[in-house]
């Protein structure tokens, strides 16, 4: 028989949602834990209690929406990062909702708390003179050099991000000439 309190919830939504029903990324995770860690540290300052003994009771719409207005104002992240943390909120309760179908209710109005928009910019991208600018910056006579050059041309080439960047091995980088403007062996 599960437990229906908030911190066995949470553990089993982890456990059990996120990794073993989606296998679900790291990154999903990490930013998954993130905002609940957020939202924690929220709930023990503004109610007074810790993790183990906060109560379903206590996360209810205002509270989390408090909680959301906080992300964006009191932290000054982005309308984005608030959408996360509410993305991640509203994941745990439709997997709440079928765990512990006597808090219907409160689901549902935590569930009902919309996403805010927000104005997409245009994506902008760099003229071949700010690339050749922005490639030829390290020092190619020295290792660090022509390290950094190889992370700027690869990010240039591939679009990666930079959380794939800092995640890339010596072994996954080939030097030579790859032809075009902008090759790695140049």
């Amino acid at each position: 028989m599960m437990i229906n309190t908030f911190p066995a919830l949470l553990q089993s939504f982890f456990t059990d949602r996120l990794l073993r029903q989606w296998r679900a990324s790291a990154h999903t995770v990490a930013s998954y834990r993130d905002a609940f860690r957020l939202l924690l540290l929220f709930a023990s300052e503004k109610l007074g209690k810790e993790p183990s003994v906060l109560s379903l009771k206590d996360l209810t719409a205002d509270f989390i929406s408090s909680f959301l207005e906080y992300v964006e104002k009191g932290r000054n992240n982005c309308v984005r990062t608030r959408n996360a943390r509410l993305a991640a909120i509203h994941s745990f309760f439709r997997y709440f909702s079928f765990r512990a179908p006597e808090y219907a209710e409160l689901c549902y109005q935590i569930l009902a708390i919309p996403s805010k928009r927000f104005e997409i910019r245009p994506i902008e991208f760099l003229t071949c003179e700010e690339i050749d600018s922005l490639t030829n910056a390290p020092d190619k006579n020295t290792w660090i050099g022509r390290r950094d050059r190889i992370f700027l041309l690869t990010a240039v080439q591939t679009g990666l991000r930079v959380s794939e960047l800092i995640g890339l091995c010596c072994e996954d980088v080939v030097s030579g000439t790859l032809g075009g403007a902008h090759g790695i062996g140049e």
